[in-house]
């Protein structure tokens, strides 16, 4: 089985970029699955037919459905919600507010991903295209149960059995209600099942991400971030759809300042996403809804090329721990090391290579150091970061 996500910022379109991947993929013959995990549900509109909370069979080999975020919430997280309501409205008054503020953010998003899990292990498609959230941030949650192993294979067990014997007592003494057996293996549920989704969507012969971008700053800073994050936790991102690119062949006077523009944002997108093969979709005369336009859309996008093949295979940034300093490495192919010069603004590593300039986003835990050294071989730009030894 193949699973493709798609994500990006909100508005971007990548729901009709996956919509129209789902289109072409199913007139191969392929049996496809395209799902909304996005709360703002548009897949529906895209395809330009009503969807249900259940895989509907659209046409030949193609099914799409919007996952309820509610339901997903109330299966997957629903006694531990309740839990932490009554926890917290023990001691003060109850109101929407506390019921709300017990689902943490990215929580829905991750709960609706684990539908995947489900059809994946149910082997009834072969590929599963995923219109993700607007942020590849969420899918770094899925590394928590990586973080918690030991405590929830070691320490848990125990402190489950604990709470067992002791609950009621602690209870009476203190007040407040302890969480009952089911709470506690919902818990557990939920932590293997995420473990087992992190397994999935790190297997790099299963699962790609794909970040659609528009050639507008903000699009393109967003991207950047996500990329960042997708590589520093091994997802493996395959490819980069440029949306709404406007045609060579438009002329009109009012879009020369806009080409021009997206003619520069565009150069910025392949210098900042190199060695990831880029995709373009043009800006269509007519809006994208229904079959007609998504198969014209991914016609356009992937020409005669699969789209549901593996793009690219490989890692083009990782963050290692040296020490006390962090190597921050950058796959950087067909450059000369005498014309690497670098640079630190803010949360931006200005990478040039002559006349080549890059700009990538560094983690949050890289701002509070400043570049020591560097170095290149083998097509890996290796950067260590750490603070100065007077501090």
């Amino acid at each position: 089985m193949r699973i493709i996500l798609y994500t990006g910022k909100g508005g971007v379109g990548k729901t009709s970029i996956a919509a129209a991947t789902a289109v072409k993929s199913a007139k191969k013959g392929i049996k496809t699955l395209v799902v909304s995990t996005d709360p703002a549900h548009s897949l529906g509109d895209c395809l330009d037919i009503k969807l249900s909370n259940e895989p509907v069979e659209i046409s030949k080999n193609l099914w799409a459905q919007e996952i309820d975020v509610i339901h997903e919430v109330e299966e997957g997280w629903g006694k531990v919600q309740k839990y932490l309501t009554e926890l917290f409205t023990s001691k003060a008054v109850k109101d929407i507010t506390t019921q709300e503020l017990t689902v943490f953010p990215g929580m829905e998003d991750l709960l609706s991903l684990l539908r995947i899990l489900k059809y994946y292990k149910e082997d009834r498609f072969d590929v599963i295209i995923i219109d993700c959230a607007p942020t590849g941030e969420t899918l770094a949650l899925l590394s928590f149960p990586e973080m918690l192993r030991w405590w929830m294979e070691k320490l848990f067990p125990i402190k489950k059995k604990a709470i067992k014997m002791v609950g009621p007592i602690a209870e009476s003494i203190l007040k407040i209600p302890m969480p009952s057996g089911q709470v506690l293996d919902e818990i557990d549920n939920m932590y293997y099942q995420l473990d087992e989704m992190k397994k999935i969507f790190s297997d790099r012969e299963i699962t790609s991400i794909r970040i659609v971008v528009n050639p507008e700053k903000m699009v393109i800073k967003e991207a950047q971030r996500s990329f960042t994050y997708l590589n520093i936790y091994d997802f493996n991102v395959d490819a980069v759809i440029v949306n709404r690119v406007i045609p060579e062949n438009v002329t009109d006077n009012y879009f020369k300042v806009w080409k021009d523009i997206q003619a520069k944002y565009k150069v910025d997108i392949t210098e900042s996403f190199m060695p990831i093969p880029i995709f373009y979709a043009p800006l269509f005369e007519t809006e994208v809804v229904g079959m007609t336009m998504l198969n014209r859309m991914a016609v356009e996008v992937f020409k005669e090329e699969d789209p549901i093949e593996i793009k690219y295979n490989g890692r083009a940034q990782k963050v290692e721990k040296d020490g006390d300093d962090y190597i921050f490495g950058i796959v950087m192919p067909f450059m000369d090391k005498k014309d690497l010069s670098l640079n630190q603004k803010g949360d931006q590593l200005i990478i040039k290579a002559g006349s080549i300039k890059r700009n990538i986003t560094l983690p949050r835990t890289l701002l509070d150091f400043s570049i020591k050294r560097a170095k290149f071989e083998d097509e890996m730009l290796k950067i260590w970061f750490g603070r100065d030894n007077d501090e």
